[in-house]
This record gives structure tokens, C-alpha cells and sequence, in this order.
């Protein structure tokens, strides 16, 4: 449909005709877009926007370009493409921008609608769901408009939001994180059910002013909002509301020449944000995935110079010739000296950041450890370079094997430790949840220059172990507030497998294959 209006357009622009026509379209969108401007130069600013005399004031707003800062819901689009569908469809839609340019702010919905359908389309519900909830928040939350959401904030009334998009890729995020009470956008069509529900890519219903001023009023009713937060060029909520607050034209240019000091801090949040599941450690504009597409190779160049020399060479010299790739390794603090034979391995318990934590901390120690985990997969486990070992989560069995462990030489423990880990990437995060746990290091790798850093904070002091009198769980507990401070975390009561079932819908847990005598 894009491809044929765009045909048409080019075929009618050589006849007088289509120029007079098109000259007469431009002339009544100038008068439309100055009608825009008068309307919204009669409306507060947010800045302006004032609650005083309301008691619990409702408020109805636009999504995106008022909550949100970016204009564009393309990245948003892109997060679901690549996180949800893979590099090839994250390569579709980058080769759709084109169109979408051409296209333009006048057919808006089209432009939705394509990226909707290329997002979309066969994709299992279970994996949009994941993306909305596990992904998109952190994107989001770094795109909040701190002045629109502290009006959004003050509201103690019906929060509603209408929006363009899909109503799958944010209901979650406004109704868990900014307390929305009700979320309207567009709606798609799904064929299947359950595990074997896929979307079609298609939209019911439609995505423009009228829509959303539809739904506005099907909500409210003859009860108008109090306040009603639009962007430049949405009007449908002013034309019937008290008091409207609008994001204008003034706005927008502050935005984007002060976009760094319009995002709330962490620290002012809505709500924490725990996890975050996703391979993209940026917000995938359609600049920056040009620049992704085009590294790839080079990048698949540099994982395969960095493996090698993580697995064939020794660690010392590993340690030298790594910085030349760009590889860095930081390590604050003093590592245990190493331990003569007669005496028990050191346990390294560390927070796990990817599947190359135990080979960096040996790297830092200069000798190779054991790698103990409760889930791995047989060909993670087969590409690692270090030795491995699987605890089966049975507590006599699992201190017996460490036990033995411990007394062969030194152990890494993917648990709570005294080595605080934390890596630094521009591109992609080496470690996920519901993606393939084998390519987290290639992705590391991938990065131009990542970091890694440790940071030993030596020994667990005898008063805080079992020898004390202290039960297993008040150790662990210990050591993860010390990790937690020395990583400026907070602790939480949520547990590994609270993780797995918000970020991947399961347990975490790699069954081992049965053999086929069994």
C-alpha cells in the first residue's frame, strides 16, 4: 500500500494538475497546521499546569510525544522487532525507514501501521508479552517527560492514556509503573491460542485524532477530564476539556536541545526498575542501527580474536595482549594470594553479570577455576574453557560435590559472593534470560570496547559464617548486602526464580537431556 501511493504520487506530480492540486494541499495544510497553533497558544504549558482547587483532578493524555520525549515510536518498534523477532526482522523494519520518511507526519497511521505489521507479524504472544514486560520499562522510564509525568503524578483521579500504538507494548508499563487506570490503542489481531497464539500483524480498529477522541469520550462520558496532557498537533482532547496542559511547539524544541535534563533520575522513578531482560543496551534509533548492521562484521571478527585468546593462551599473557582488542579488565581490590596444595581451594562466590564471569576472575587470580552453576546448557557447558560443574539443587548432594570441589583447588560459585562484578558495553548486554544463554559471550565480545570489573572484597569475616553460629540463609544474606553496597544495589525479597518467571516464564532451570537407554 505504501509503495503503490507513493507510485501514484510520483505519477501525478508531472501534470499541471496534480500541481495545482498539490499546491492547493499544501495551502490547506498551512491554514490547518496555524488553526493548530491558535488552538494550542490558548492552553498552559506543563510548567504552567496548576492543581490547585482539585480535589483527586482526573487527566486523559497522549502517550507519546507527551509522556514521553521521543517523538518518534520507531526505537520502540525496533526493541520489539530485534528482541522479540531477531536480526532479520530488525533488519526489515530498518529497511522500511525509507518509506517511512517518504510517508511522513501526514499519513501517520500508515507509517504505524507498517511498522506494526513488520514488528508483528507471526510473532508468538508469549514473546511480545516478554519484551512489553521485561524490555520496553527501562526504555520508557529513560524517555519519561519528568515535567508532563509530574503533572501525570499529581493527578490523584481516572488516569487514562490513549495511544496509536498497540495497547499490548505499553498497557503493562502504565498500568504497573505509572498507575494508569485505563489504556487505549490499537488493538491486533491474533490467530491460535495459548502456547500457539501468534499475531497477525494487522490492526483492528483505527489509530487517528478521531479514534482517540472516541475513546475519550466513551470513558468519561459527560464527566470531562480535568486535566488533558497533548502534544503539538493532538487536539482531541482540548476540544473538550477544562483545562488542558499541552506539550507545544515552544516544548518540543526545549526537548530536544535539553533532552538530558528533561528524564526524571532513578532515584525519581514511579517505580524501582529490578529487571531488565535484552541484548541492545541503547535505544535503537534508526541511525544507531545503521551503525549496528555495519559493525556486525567487524564485531564477529573481534569475538573470534578475543575468544581465542581467552582459550588458548595462558592467563597472564591473556591478560596482556586482551587490552589490545579493546578488551579491558579492571580489578580493585587484592585477591586472595594462591593457596599451597595441602590447603582447601578458596571459594569465589560471585553476582552473576554473563557467562564469562569465572573465566575473568581466574584471569585476575592467574589460575584456572571451576565453574559451579544450577543451570547450564550443554553447549554452553561444551565451549567453555574452563571446567564446569552442575549442582542439582539437593542440599547433600550439591555440599558433597563442593566439598570435593573445594578440595581439588579453587571454586566460582554463581550465587552471592565477595568479588562484586560489573561489566561496561555501548551495544549489547552479555546476558539474558529468555534468549540462547551460549550466545551471551558472543555478544560481550561483540561490543567495541567492553569492560569488565571486579572489585574482591576479601574474605567473609569468621563472625559472619555458620562457624559462628549462623544459619546458611543469614550468610547468604550477608554477603549479598555486601555486594549489593559495593555495587549501590538495593536488596530485595524477590528471588533467581522470580527472575526467570517475569523475564523468560520459567524456572531458570536446564534440564539434563536423559540418556536414551534410560
Amino acid at each position: 500500500m505504501a509503495l503503490l501511493k507513493i507510485a501514484t504520487h510520483w505519477l501525478r506530480s508531472g501534470s499541471r494538475e496534480a500541481k495545482k492540486l498539490k499546491s492547493y494541499t499544501q495551502l490547506l495544510h498551512k491554514t490547518s497546521s496555524f488553526r493548530s497553533l491558535q488552538v494550542i497558544s490558548l492552553c498552559p504549558s506543563v510548567a504552567k499546569c496548576s492543581l490547585e482547587g482539585r480535589e483527586s483532578p482526573s487527566i486523559a493524555c497522549d502517550f507519546q510525544s507527551t509522556l514521553l520525549t521521543t517523538r518518534s515510536f520507531f526505537p520502540f518498534f525496533m526493541l520489539l522487532a530485534f528482541e522479540g523477532g531477531g536480526l532479520l526482522r530488525a533488519l526489515l523494519l530498518l529497511l522500511s525507514y525509507p518509506i517511512l520518511l517518504v510517508l511522513g507526519h501526514h499519513h501517520h497511521v500508515l507509517s504505524l501501521r507498517i511498522m506494526t505489521f513488520i514488528s508483528f507479524c507471526c510473532l508468538r504472544k508469549k514473546d511480545v508479552d516478554l519484551v512489553a514486560k521485561a524490555v520496553l520499562p527501562k526504555f520508557f522510564l529513560e524517555n519519561l517527560d519528568a515535567r508532563a509525568y509530574q503533572v501525570w503524578a499529581s493527578c490523584k483521579g481516572k488516569k487514562v492514556v490513549v495511544t496509536g500504538a498497540p495497547r499490548v507494548m505499553v498497557e503493562w508499563f502504565l498500568k504497573d509503573y505509572l498507575g494508569a487506570n485505563e489504556v487505549a490503542g490499537a488493538e491486533m489481531q491474533v490467530v491460535g491460542s495459548g502456547a500457539w497464539c501468534f499475531f497477525t500483524g494487522l490492526i483492528d480498529g483505527g489509530l487517528g485524532v478521531a479514534s482517540k477522541h472516541k475513546v475519550i469520550r466513551d470513558i468519561f462520558g459527560e464527566a470531562k477530564p480535568d486535566i488533558g496532557l497533548v502534544s503539538f498537533g493532538i487536539r482531541m482532547i482540548i476540544s473538550f476539556s477544562p483545562t488542558a496542559s499541552v506539550v507545544n511547539a515552544a516544548n518540543i524544541l526545549s526537548k530536544q536541545r535539553q533532552q538530558q535534563q528533561s528524564h526524571p533520575s532513578r532515584e525519581k522513578y514511579p517505580k524501582p526498575l529490578i529487571f531488565h531482560d535484552g541484548r541492545l543496551a541503547f535505544l535503537p534509533t534508526p541511525a544507531s542501527m545503521l551503525a549496528i548492521f555495519l559493525w556486525l562484521p567487524f564485531g564477529l571478527y573481534l569475538f573470534f580474536i578475543r575468544a581465542a585468546i581467552g582459550h588458548l593462551l595462558p592467563f597472564k599473557l591473556a591478560k596482556v595482549i586482551a587490552p589490545l582488542t579493546g578488551l579491558r579488565l579492571r580489578v580493585e581490590g587484592l585477591p586472595l594470594p594462591t593457596t599451597h596444595r595441602n590447603q582447601k581451594g578458596v571459594l569465589y562466590v560471585c553476582n552473576h553479570r554473563t557467562l564469562l564471569d569465572p573465566l575473568f576472575v581466574g584471569i585476575a587470580v592467574n589460575r584456572p577455576l571451576t565453574a559451579v552453576t544450577y543451570s547450564l546448557s550443554p553447549i554452553s557447558e561444551l565451549l567453555s574453557p574452563i571446567k564446569t560443574a552442575r549442582l542439582s539443587r539437593d542440599r547433600k548432594l550439591d555440599a558433597a560435590k563442593i566439598t570435593k570441589l573445594l578440595n581439588e583447588g579453587d571454586l566460582v560459585v554463581y550465587n552471592m559472593v565477595p568479588v562484586a562484578m560489573d561489566t561496561n558495553v555501548g551495544m549489547f548486554y552479555g546476558t539474558t534470560a529468555s534468549g540462547f544463554k551460549f550466545l551471551d559471550p558472543v555478544f560481550f565480545l561483540m561490543n567495541p570496547k567492553p569492560e569488565y570489573v571486579l572489585r574482591f572484597l576479601g574474605p567473609v569475616p569468621p563472625e559472619m559464617t555458620c562457624a559462628a553460629g549462623r544459619t546458611a540463609m543469614e550468610v547468604a544474606n550477608g554477603i549479598q548486602k555486601q555486594l549489593a553496597d559495593a555495587l549501590g544495589f538495593e536488596c530485595t525479597s524477590l528471588t533467581r526464580k522470580d527472575k526467570y518467571l517475569m523475564l523468560a516464564g520459567n524456572e531458570g532451570i536446564v534440564e539434563q537431556r536423559k540418556s536414551r537407554r534410560s
